[in-house]
């Protein structure tokens, strides 16, 4: 697991076989997902994940108990070959890993495409007269074509549901020298496989500092005709959701100068559209 001071969110204490992770109030919703994860995780891909030990869902601030996991994360360097492919071979596990009739029950992740799509439109107003020439373009070229998208609309319903973690950060992937096993799941539920990649391939995470090699990653996956035609509308998706995220960032407090500029460069190579000089 990673440190709490680095990349979390929350107050995470280490032990020396177990980690304690507390919410505050406002995100007991996150700790419920997290204990489901960990839990149907448990039942249906042991070892994956953390073992789950205990929760307290009612807990002013609630708390879950689980295994430590060792490793380092996969945000901390270069992939090899192997670390790629055992990468992949989790993320496809934790895909497959809860049976249709089990996955039916459980909830959609937060942060879908449509509620994305919302955010969008809320934060252009605020977001797009206080941004540099390179991200405005960027953000212009965005807005078209996600106006033209249909994402407003529902996933195809071709497109099969897959459990996702609901967070693309490499942070989460720990590779203990042999497999890859994942953490941190208070944003996980049912998804689908294009959605959950795109969350990957277009986290900041995955290039600010060492890039991941998103089109080897992604050339390990098996998908249907139809998650394969879906996969790049999710990553123009994402790519401008990080844009306008960028753009409210401070980077003495998280990345570096630029990051924003260099994240319009990126989506507009996904929109397959230059910008100005």
């Amino acid at each position: 697991m990673t440190s709490s001071e680095e990349w979390g969110t929350h107050a995470v204490e280490f032990r020396s076989d177990i980690v304690v992770k507390r919410f505050p109030a406002e995100s007991r919703g996150q700790c419920e997902r997290e204990w489901r994860a960990l839990t149907l995780l448990a039942d249906h891909a042991p070892g994956l994940a953390p073992a789950p030990l205990r929760s307290d869902l009612a807990a002013e601030e609630p708390l879950v108990v689980m295994e430590r996991l060792p490793g380092e994360p996969l945000r901390r360097a270069a992939l090899d070959e192997r670390q790629l492919e055992a990468f992949a071979a989790a993320v496809s596990e934790l895909h497959a890993a809860v049976p249709s009739e089990v996955l039916a029950g459980v909830p959609l992740r937060p942060a879908r495409q449509q509620w994305l799509v919302e955010q969008i439109h809320a934060w252009t107003p605020e977001a797009r007269p206080r941004v540099s020439r390179q991200v405005g373009e960027a953000m212009d070229l965005g807005l078209a074509w996600l106006a033209d998208s249909g994402l407003e609309g529902a996933v195809p319903p071709n497109v099969p549901w897959v459990f996702g973690a609901g967070d693309g950060n490499l942070a989460n992937y720990l590779w203990d020298g042999t497999r890859v096993r994942i953490v941190d799941f208070e944003d996980s539920g049912s998804s689908d496989r294009p959605f959950e990649l795109a969350e990957i391939t277009e986290h900041v995470g995955s290039w600010v500092g060492t890039p991941l090699d998103a089109e080897a990653f992604l050339d390990l996956f098996d998908l249907t005709d139809a998650e394969r035609a879906r996969l790049p509308d999710c990553r123009r998706l994402l790519a401008l959701v990080w844009l306008f995220l960028l753009s409210f960032d401070d980077p003495r407090r998280r990345n570096p100068s630029g990051t924003a500029e260099r994240q319009a460069a990126r989506l507009v190579r996904l929109l397959g559209q230059p910008l100005s000089r």
